[in-house]
């Protein structure tokens, strides 16, 4: 009997043992994920300040490459000044951060947020940054990027971007901050220069939304980039006006060229946070 009841506290120690490896094991990968992750974020965030700097580096007075720079007849009323790149007109002080990549379209900022990066469009592949950094490495963090149908330099009547809301507070993670009144009052305003010109948007709309299935009704913010008329344009402006918590007096008209910025949210399944906002300037 004796035997019996120590081959049984045996197996129940061996048991115990295999239970503790493995929850090890698990609080070891689940800690070498989150140092990874974190240490990811970091160091994607030190690559955008370095990108950031090409572009604050432009001395305005120094001609950078060989090219021919100036401001050429069509672009003579913004009194910017551009650079020929392989057939692409781009502002000058970009020149240095689209030589790096052409895939590079503008940069994003929103004041007294971590929000302030540059913007990737692919129309080959639009997810192509969705886990890329600005120079198509694996990151986790990806890099903001644009619509395929958003058109940047004509542009379209919506321009929609993406980007990820990450743990470490990085990326989009601050639009969610637009779900409170008193933040929208202080943070009104969105730049997004372009390669081809710049351009300050105020924010009008900022509500909670979700991915739909094909068949399911409802509103599709993700649908929207050129208006067939002024009702259409109208509607989605009231649909997005109608989600956001809170009310907001600044509205748009039918001419308005809106900037979408859409992130995830876990309040549903294939949740969104999304604000939207009219330029105004120049």
């Amino acid at each position: 009997m004796a035997k019996k009841e120590k081959k049984k506290a045996n197996r129940k120690q061996i048991a115990y043992n295999i239970i503790l490896v493995i929850l090890i094991c698990l609080f070891i990968g689940s800690a070498y994920y989150l140092i990874s992750y974190f240490v990811q974020s970091k160091q994607s965030e030190d690559q955008f300040e370095e990108l950031e700097s090409l572009i604050d580096d432009y001395d305005p007075s120094a001609q950078i490459s060989g090219d021919s720079s100036g401001v050429d007849p069509e672009h003579a009323a913004s009194g910017i000044t551009f650079v020929d790149i392989d057939g692409v007109m781009v502002q000058a002080r970009m020149e240095k951060i689209y030589r790096e990549n052409h895939d590079f379209v503008g940069w994003l900022s929103i004041e007294d947020t971590k929000i302030n990066y540059p913007v990737m469009q692919t129309p080959e592949d639009e997810e192509y940054y969705i886990r890329r950094d600005f120079y198509g490495e694996y990151s986790n963090s990806g890099t903001l990027f644009a619509d395929t149908e958003s058109d940047i330099q004509k542009p379209s009547d919506n321009l929609l971007i993406y980007g990820h809301n990450m743990k470490t507070g990085t990326m989009f993670h601050d639009l969610l901050k637009y779900e409170d009144a008193s933040f929208y009052n202080n943070h009104k305003y969105i730049q997004f220069d372009t390669i081809y010109g710049d351009g300050t948007y105020e924010v009008i709309a900022a509500f909670r939304t979700k991915i739909r299935a094909e068949e399911e009704a409802g509103f599709r913010y993700y649908r929207f980039f050129n208006a067939e008329d002024a009702a259409q344009f109208d509607d989605y402006v009231k649909n997005c006006q109608e989600l956001t918590p809170y009310d907001i007096q600044t509205s748009a008209s039918y001419g308005d060229t809106l900037l979408t910025l859409s992130t995830c949210a876990y309040h549903t399944t294939n949740g969104r946070f999304v604000v939207v906002a009219k330029k105004i300037a120049p």
